[in-house]
């Protein structure tokens, strides 16, 4: 609960803030900008360094990789039938692709199953979302970022990537053990996330934006939050047979509203700044109310 309070104060102070012209327009992109090279990397150090792999773990790890490979043929279908732009398109992509696995993710799944299961929710966040972020999400913002790149410029970007980088010197570490400064201060660092990133959401979230977008955005929030969730259950439960609370909460953060960092990347680089801050702004307050409905209708798998 104290994680979710911390979100909409964080949320409403950017929004504030904006309003009373107390911080300079570039704010987002300086915000941003720790996030990426700082928060983020953190984070991922500390936690992806601890996961052991296995197969119950691989199983978890699939789910986010499926569902950006659902959302990608979803929006792509959906572009060419509404003709939307190639950055509406990708900024749909982006974030209603991937979940706030974390952030809204843990403590959700902390408050609906307990502390116990919150170990599947870091194997999917860590293997799975921050995986999918750091590779195929990045290469998705370089083809829709507007920007002329090769498909080599765009994976020297991937390789270049603070998250990824971290990603891969949490692998190389993996068998060394933190001493207890080094972790005290990734912990310290990896807290700013949250805060940084709602502060900065808060700041672009502009009401006006609205008009502009409702189509787009509805179509991304009920895909999010609804449509994705429901064929990812009916994959993993129906086609594969699988049940159990490790399976339960693969399902569980299947149905996390859209990740803020996605929504960062896009507006950072330019894609439908407005529609992707508006699908993770307008998306964490509704998922308050769907992840009642799937925390009852998962009870069952």
């Amino acid at each position: 609960m104290q994680n979710l309070v911390l979100l909409g104060v964080c949320f409403l102070a950017g929004a504030l803030l904006r309003r009373m012209g107390r911080m300079p327009e570039e704010t987002p992109a300086v915000l941003n900008g720790f996030i990426i090279h700082v928060s983020l990397p953190a984070l991922i150090l500390l936690y992806f360094h601890d996961i052991e792999l296995s197969a119950e773990v691989a199983v978890m790890a699939a789910m986010p990789w499926i569902h950006f490979g659902i959302a990608a043929g979803f929006f792509l279908l959906a572009g060419k039938l509404f003709g939307f732009s190639r950055q509406t398109i990708g900024a749909l992509i982006l974030t209603g692709g991937l979940g706030n696995t974390s952030f809204v993710g843990l403590p959700m799944i902390e408050a609906f199953y307990g502390k116990e299961a919150l170990v599947y929710g870091i194997a999917v966040d860590q293997l799975g979302s921050f995986m999918v972020l750091s590779t195929a999400g990045l290469f998705t913002a370089g083809l829709y970022s507007g920007e002329k790149s090769s498909f080599a410029g765009i994976a020297r970007t991937i390789a270049a990537f603070p998250p990824f980088l971290a990603m891969v010197a949490a692998v190389l570490f993996n068998s060394c053990d933190y001493p207890e400064w080094l972790e005290i201060l990734l912990s310290r660092l990896g807290d700013t996330l949250a805060p940084v990133a709602l502060l900065s959401v808060g700041f672009q979230f502009l009401p006006g934006d609205l008009r502009g977008n409702f189509r787009e955005l509805a179509l991304g929030l009920s895909f999010k939050l609804l449509l994705a969730p429901f064929i990812i259950a009916l994959l993993y439960t129906g086609v594969f047979g699988l049940h159990g609370l490790p399976v339960r909460i693969t399902l569980f953060e299947a149905a996390m509203p859209p990740m803020i960092t996605a929504g960062i990347i896009a507006s950072a680089r330019g894609i439908n700044p407005p529609l992707a801050s508006l699908m993770v702004s307008l998306g964490i307050p509704l998922s308050f109310i769907t992840l009642f409905f799937w925390w009852y209708v998962l009870g069952a798998v």
